[in-house]
């Protein structure tokens, strides 16, 4: 994406001029030629975002995140600079939206007690909830626990990618893969984490219904949009969102410590 715009050898110029010489000049370059990166996430996190959220604004949000991995990023831990700084840029877009605070407080509380209801149910079931189930657990209609998916899906910045992040000593979240230090020396401790967590994290998508283990594939590893997933499951973009909402829903509820899961 980036190579496109400079060759990998005026990057790496660029990088040392700035990280070994301080050089302002070689920063604002860097700025500039990973740029795109910045509308590539944030027209990603725009399309599960309501319409009256612009683009324009998630990118201006983005960049600061870009500055941040920028000022941040150590070229001699051989790592890509993407991978590092996409993270950042979702993070700065997701702390952003978070503090203007347009989510409404019912939507929260709706999608903490769809997590807290599937998770009983899981436990209870030893398996993934029907919508039927879902529905009549939650003291609702499926035409009202299908609405409710929709309201979350269309107000909600979290994604599956912030399963995979931690907060490093700054309160920044960051990934998990971009917290070693050194590729030839991985700190025992961490890499048991971060295998916990890739375990941890396969078997709850492999316990998905086979339609949202599908659409998380699509999503994360194929790289669709809503629209493009709707055409090969042949569903309209709204019941996408639906699944993608769901799952994630249902992944939260695994992963993020509920007594209740933990013993499954």
């Amino acid at each position: 994406m980036v190579e496109t715009n400079l060759k990998a050898i005026e990057l790496k110029d660029l990088w040392r001029r700035y990280k070994d010489d301080g050089d302002p000049r070689a920063r604002e370059r860097l700025v500039l030629a990973y740029a795109p990166l910045v509308k590539y996430v944030a027209g990603r996190m725009a399309s599960g975002l309501p319409a009256h959220v612009e683009e324009a604004d998630l990118i201006s949000y983005g960049l600061l995140g870009l500055i941040s991995a920028i000022e941040r990023f150590e070229p001699e831990r051989q790592i890509r600079f993407e991978t590092f700084a996409v993270t950042r840029i979702k993070g700065s877009i997701i702390d952003e939206l978070r503090s203007l605070d347009w989510v409404p407080r019912s939507v929260r509380s709706k999608a903490k007690e769809i997590e807290r209801a599937n998770a009983k149910l899981e436990h209870k079931l030893q398996r993934a909830p029907t919508d039927q189930e879902m529905a009549k657990a939650l003291g609702t209609t499926i035409e009202g626990f299908h609405e409710s998916l929709v309201r979350i899906s269309n107000s909600s910045v979290v994604a599956l990618d912030e399963l995979w992040t931690v907060s490093d000593s700054s309160g920044d979240q960051v990934s998990l893969l971009d917290t070693i230090q050194d590729p030839t020396s991985v700190d025992p401790a961490q890499e048991m984490d971060l295998t916990d967590m890739k375990d941890r994290l396969a078997d709850a998508i492999a316990r998905l219904p086979e339609r949202e283990k599908l659409v998380i594939a699509l999503y994360y590893y194929e790289n669709l949009t809503l629209r493009e997933i709707g055409e090969v499951l042949s569903v309209t973009e709204s019941r996408v969102s639906q699944l993608h909402t769901k799952a994630v829903l249902r992944l939260k509820s695994r992963l993020q410590g509920d007594p209740l899961t933990e013993s499954v």
